[in-house]
Formats: C-alpha cells, sequence, structure tokens
C-alpha cells in the first residue's frame, strides 16, 4: 500500500497547480507520513485502535488522487429546523446559504494557503499532503448568528477506496455567538475520510458544536480538531458516534485564557461490528477556567467502544474546575469497551475529578417493566433511551435537542 499511496502523491502533485512553497510544505508533511505510517498499537494514543491493521484488513489500496465533485449531483437533505448552509460534495464546497444572516459578517475562504507546521501525529502530516480543498469561515467580531449553521458532508455513491482528505477551519472573533451541526449522508462503500480542523473562540464568544455520525455507511472516519478558547469564552460540544464502520473522533481543546468553559458531552451507540473511539484532551492551560466532559455509550451485538480522557492542568492554571466521565451499558456478551481516564495535575489550588464505569442492562428493572405490559425489547429500549437522555439533556439548543431525540428513538 505505501508504494500505491507515493505514486498517488507524485500524480496528485503533477496535477495540481501548487506554489513552490506549499508542494514544500505537503512533500515535508508527506514524507514524515511516510516514515511513521498509519498509527498502530504501539503508539499509547492508539492502542486499542490499531488503525494499521484496521486499514491493512479492510483496503487492498487506497487511492488518494482526489475525487473532483460531479456537477450532475444534487446533496438534498432535509433537517426540521431552519438554518444555514454549506455543502460539500467528496470535499468541496458546492453551495453556500446565509440567508438568515448578515452576509457582510462572514467570510467563506476556499484553498488558502497552508502554514508550514509538521505534526507529531502521521494523520495529520497526511491531511496536509493531500488537502486540496480547504476552507476557513471567518466570522467577524461582534455578529451573533441567527440560526444555526449546517455543514452538510455530501459522498457520491461512486466513490469506492477512496481516501479523502479535508479541512474546514473555524474562528471566532471577539464578542460573536454561532451553532454548528456537522452532518454527512448515507454512503454504503469503504472510504477512508481524514478530517482536520482548527477552530479559535475569541474572547467573550461562544461556539455550540454538534457532530453527529448518524447515517449507517461502510466508510473508515479519522476526525482531528484543534480547538483554542480566549478570555470568557465558551464551547458546548456534542458527539453522536453511531453509523460509520470505523471512527475515532479526536479532539484537544485548550483554554487559554481566564474564565473559558468546556461543556462536552458524547453519545457511542453501536451495533454489527462497528468500531467507535472518542478522545479528548482538556489543557487547562490558565486559572479561574471549567470543563465538563460526560460520554456514555451504548454497545451491542459485536461492537467496540473506547473512550480516552485526559485533562491536563498546568502549573499556573489554579482554580482550575474539571469532571469527566465515562458510562458504558453493555447489551450483549460479545461487546468490547475500554476506557482510560487520566488527570495530569501540576496546580494546588484545583478541583478535578475523573470515572469510569461499564456494566449489562439491569433485568430487575427489565422484569419491572415488562410485568407493566411491555416486552423484553420494548423494556430494553427504554431503559437505554432513558440512559442516554441524561446526555442529551444537556445540549441548550432546543432545536437541536429535538432533532437528536428523533435520530436516537427517544419520543418526548
Amino acid at each position: 500500500m505505501e508504494n500505491n499511496i507515493k505514486i498517488n502523491f507524485e500524480n496528485y502533485l503533477n496535477k495540481k497547480n501548487f506554489s513552490s512553497s506549499q508542494k514544500e510544505i505537503k512533500e515535508i508533511n508527506f514524507n514524515n507520513f511516510i516514515k511513521n505510517g498509519f498509527p498502530n498499537k504501539r503508539i499509547e494514543d492508539w492502542k486499542f485502535s490499531d488503525l494499521k491493521q484496521i486499514i491493512t484488513t479492510n483496503f487492498e489500496n487506497i487511492d488518494f488522487s482526489k475525487k473532483e465533485k460531479q456537477s450532475n449531483i444534487e446533496a438534498n437533505f432535509k433537517l426540521d429546523l431552519e438554518h444555514n448552509k454549506i455543502v460539500f460534495i467528496n470535499g468541496t464546497i458546492s453551495k453556500i446559504d446565509f440567508s438568515y444572516e448578515d452576509e457582510k459578517k462572514i467570510v467563506v475562504e476556499q484553498n488558502p494557503n497552508l502554514e508550514k507546521e509538521l505534526s507529531e501525529n502521521s494523520l495529520l502530516n497526511l491531511n496536509t499532503a493531500f488537502v486540496s480543498n480547504y476552507t476557513k469561515i471567518l466570522v467577524k467580531s461582534g455578529y451573533q448568528f441567527k440560526k444555526p449553521l449546517i455543514l452538510f458532508n455530501y459522498l457520491s455513491n461512486d466513490l469506492n477506496n477512496i481516501g479523502l482528505n479535508t479541512r474546514v477551519d473555524i474562528n471566532l472573533e471577539d464578542d460573536t455567538s454561532l451553532n454548528i451541526i456537522n452532518i454527512s449522508n448515507e454512503n454504503l462503500n469503504n472510504n477512508f475520510l481524514n478530517f482536520r480542523q482548527k477552530i479559535n473562540i475569541g474572547k467573550n464568544s461562544i461556539l455550540k458544536n454538534y457532530s453527529l455520525d448518524i447515517n449507517k455507511n461502510s466508510n473508515f472516519k479519522y476526525s482531528f480538531k484543534d480547538i483554542n478558547l480566549e478570555k470568557n469564552s465558551h464551547l458546548e460540544y456534542f458527539i453522536l458516534s453511531k453509523g460509520s464502520k470505523f471512527s475515532k473522533h479526536d479532539i484537544n481543546c485548550s483554554l487559554n485564557n481566564e474564565y473559558g468553559s468546556v461543556v462536552l458531552n458524547g453519545i457511542i451507540d453501536l451495533n454489527d461490528e462497528r468500531h467507535h473511539e472518542i478522545k479528548t484532551k482538556i489543557n487547562h492551560n490558565e486559572e479561574n477556567c471549567k470543563s465538563y466532559q460526560l460520554i456514555k455509550s451504548v454497545l451491542n451485538d459485536n461492537s467496540k467502544g473506547v473512550y480516552q480522557g485526559k485533562i491536563f492542568v498546568d502549573s499556573k492554571a489554579q482554580k482550575t474546575d474539571g469532571y469527566q466521565l465515562s458510562r458504558a451499558l453493555l447489551l450483549s456478551d460479545e461487546v468490547e469497551f475500554n476506557a482510560k481516564p487520566e488527570l495530569e495535575i501540576y496546580a494546588d489550588d484545583v478541583k478535578c475529578s475523573h470515572g469510569s464505569t461499564s456494566g449489562n442492562i439491569d433485568e430487575n428493572s427489565i422484569f419491572y417493566l415488562m410485568s407493566r405490559g411491555l416486552s423484553y425489547e420494548q423494556s430494553k429500549k427504554l431503559l437505554t433511551n432513558g440512559f442516554l437522555n441524561e446526555v442529551i439533556e444537556k445540549i441548550t439548543n432546543e432545536d437541536v435537542k429535538s432533532l437528536l431525540k428523533k435520530f436516537i428513538g427517544i419520543t418526548e
């Protein structure tokens, strides 16, 4: 596969009109990826999700030559809420619609120059090497979005064994607010999707970000988000991890000035042989900041769920308040759940806690519900929904909360 990726890269550089400096950045990142390869279980962050083995097992070859969008494709998504939208077809912007907003306050830049950076994460090197459709979204100082922004990621049905590297950066200037929903369509073909994002949240700004992997598909997804918060800013982040065959949601979130706060909640809801992981790192780099994390997993059949979460507290970050909890409900003897909660604290005056629990469904509760006339399956579904509803109730956008309940099958 390595030789195939090298050929892909040569072809890719030859058919794109990159400047000499951009080519140099791409070549340096590509060489670093070839040196390190796909991450495997010998790397601590990948000990529960050996991506090299997963790729080798499921792909004979991956074609990283960029598949351009097709003009005859129309991406239709129907969500029961008023929204703005940016539609991506195979990673390329197809439509931008800010009907509810003042468009002078929003800048969408396509294909800006890449910065000179080299990561220890080989998948970020791979992304920089192959990304050709790079988008930056800027919300100007003082602007408050009136309606959510939906990022629709549409994959055409002819994509098969394709490696798609995409990047969408978001910059909120001071005193702004934005709600974002990320959602993809159903695509049953095996593709490797490598998504990278940098998010900067300015002073006194609020971002609510909802990442929804809901449509059942056969794709393998890696998503890395590097999020930075300034003074008195707030992030509400929610993950629904359900549809893909393999998914790893990797979040590095840094509280870089005082009075910043993060609420990060997620659901892993799996059946069949799906394998999903949520990995979070919250960096408390300044004093008087708060973080809250709650991740719940429901695993059935032969599925595998993983949660790795770390709270890092710098020596300067006095008065830190950090909370992290992972809970898993195991509905089959064949499932596997791995959790690795961590605290790394270098300050004295802090309040931090973490924990992880997992267990089977309560048969006494099942018996009680069946005695009231419900079937076994109805009883199990009711208890499962009650288990997950605690996470969904923490969503502060009522429209998004109702939407999520429909996706999960929770009746109000």
